[in-house]
């Protein structure tokens, strides 16, 4: 039965994926399908198509007042790199199964493959109730004792306790309440039912360089987003991925079923690649659609290339600014092989408290107060600007305070003077102002920084790695190294001539391709060439974020006592 491609892909369930279609009618033209502005927009009927997957393209957004689109709000077109962080509003609308919730939301084992539920009513399985209102997890979906289910997970007193329901499994389901922030692009992704709009507040602009936003001046509410998709499709005998609109005006019938599928080309994304079983690597594999960029190895990844995975693994980056006040700060994921050298650079304490967390036992941390502080107890010390401290550890001391002898914690000192040291206690809550003495001349490699510092700290490169053509850290005025990243990467090198290895992202790569039945010439990668990565100020955010998901936050300072 043919349907509109827009009312396919309202009802297609993405578990069924790949499916192969017939155009049945609509726009046509004398050859089969032609491109303009970077999408496919004509279809000749009879034509044959096998859509391996399909995305939001864009957003149609609109000012949302009270759960409802604006009378006075215009659509705005929005791309998927729109600026911005944003907050998910939970959605109201309650979904009457287990199966509902599978066939429109994304659930995968990725980072934000885990969306949350709770049920109107207890859930009673065999030796297990999910009580009613209790946050449900959502890990995977897949086949348990022959029947199709869902991983789940509540936690209750600190313990995860996991279980499974059934798709077929009904009742009222709602979504739970989310307090992360997402781009734009990871909302489009992974936060967008089908068949569904979303609603979500603006959370934090970010630079827009030249451009003008749509939003209206020091917009801080909510949008109604309206997804527009693209289906990404595959021909007969081809290698092209086409890419058609999901609002284009044809006709398409669903012939998977009498469909001989082995003359089409199956692309595969890095995740895909990067999901596979170790024992399958390596692997030859030619490009379908390469990357963008212009440094190393993007520049080498274009459509058509052959290229060689020769495995999967997490590595180890850190992650780093440069020591700027404008907006032209860049960012840098250096990995642990760089082989340039580093020499310290003061840091800042903005309260006594980062003192506390910055000192080490390796040396005694000696800092200058650049802001005074007037202590309102006259155990404590009071700081002129110019006073020179080494740091000496945490403890607690006794205070008269309101008439009564409290204990508070406070930072032993030494303050030096012109000839001799004076033992002084800082209250930890206090807001004052400390710049690093450096007397460390030794210059550093990465990996040793990281062994015998505490991140963050501040650096700049003193002798650059010769083995990169253009490193782009040697000329950055100051570094700062903000933490440690763990990602996903895949290990390539060219096909024809592996004389070099790369490490490329798996989640910050836009790149297809499709295996080839080609034996690897060696097993063993050539030598792994170093790549310093910039990232934008939006992948820095959301890399610092992914990290410390299952990190626990530092405890506060202590508040100064009113």
């Amino acid at each position: 039965m043919a349907s509109s491609l827009e009312k396919f892909i309202h009802s297609l369930d993405l578990r069924t994926l790949p499916r192969v279609l017939q155009i049945q009618s609509g726009i046509y033209c004398q050859g089969s399908v032609y491109e303009m502005f970077g999408n496919e927009c004509s279809l000749s009927t009879g034509e044959v198509i096998k859509v391996i997957g399909f995305k939001i393209n864009k957003l149609i957004a609109s000012i949302c007042e009270n759960n409802e689109v604006s009378q006075f709000s215009a659509k705005l077109e929005l791309p998927l790199n729109f600026p911005g962080l944003y907050k998910v509003v939970a959605d109201k609308t309650p979904y009457i199964s287990i199966e509902e919730i599978a066939r429109k939301v994304s659930i995968a084992p990725r980072r934000f493959g885990h969306p949350c539920f709770y049920s109107a009513e207890d859930i009673k399985l065999a030796n297990f109730t999910v009580k009613h209102g209790e946050q449900i997890t959502f890990n995977s979906v897949e086949e348990v004792n022959g029947t199709m289910a869902v991983n789940c997970a509540v936690v209750r007193n600190s313990q995860p306790h996991s279980f499974t329901l059934p798709l077929s499994q009904e009742g009222e389901f709602y979504e739970c309440e989310d307090d992360q922030i997402y781009t734009l692009k990871e909302i489009a992704e992974w936060k967008i039912p089908k068949c569904r709009n979303r609603i979500v507040k603006l959370s934090s602009t970010l630079h827009m360089g030249d451009l003008s936003s749509p939003l209206p001046e020091n917009f801080d509410g909510c949008l109604i987003l309206m997804p527009v998709y693209e289906v990404q499709a595959v021909m007969k005998f081809q290698k092209d991925i086409v890419h058609i609109l999901s609002d284009l005006d044809v006709e398409v019938k669903d012939i998977t079923d009498c469909c001989d599928t082995d003359s089409f080309l199956q692309p595969l994304s890095l995740e895909d690649i990067f999901e596979r079983t170790s024992k399958e690597f390596p692997m030859v594999a030619e490009i379908m659609e390469g990357p963008s960029g212009s440094q190393k190895p993007y520049n080498l990844l274009s459509t058509g290339k052959e290229i060689v995975i020769y495995k999967k693994y997490q590595a180890t980056r850190v992650l780093a600014s440069e020591m700027r006040s404008d907006s032209s700060k860049r960012h840098f994921l250096i990995p642990m092989s760089y082989k340039g050298k580093f020499k310290r650079r003061p840091r800042v304490f903005p309260t006594a408290y980062d003192l506390e967390i910055a000192r080490s036992e390796k040396e005694q941390l000696h800092v200058v107060a650049t802001k005074a502080f007037v202590s309102p107890h006259k155990e404590l010390f009071s700081v002129s600007v110019g006073d020179q401290f080494l740091v000496q550890q945490c403890q607690t001391s006794e205070v008269l305070y309101e008439g009564r002898k409290k204990l508070v914690d406070v930072l032993a000192c030494e303050q030096i003077l012109s000839d001799s040291y004076k033992k002084v206690l800082l209250p930890m809550y206090m807001e004052g102002g400390f710049v690093e003495v450096i007397h460390d001349k030794k210059q550093y490699y990465l990996s040793e920084i990281c062994k015998e510092f505490h991140l963050p700290f501040n650096v700049k490169v003193s002798v650059r790695d010769l083995s990169i053509e253009e490193d782009v850290l040697a000329a950055s005025p100051g570094l700062q190294f903000e933490e440690e990243i763990t990602d996903p990467y895949l290990l390539i090198s060219s096909a024809c001539s592996p004389v070099e290895s790369w490490e490329i992202p798996v989640y910050r790569l836009n790149m297809l391709v499709h295996l080839l039945s080609k034996d690897v010439q060696t097993v063993v990668p050539p030598v792994t060439r170093t790549t310093v990565e910039e990232v934008s100020k939006e992948e820095c955010c959301m890399l610092r974020r992914y990290e410390n998901l299952t990190l626990h936050p530092p405890p506060r300072p202590p508040k100064k006592p009113t």
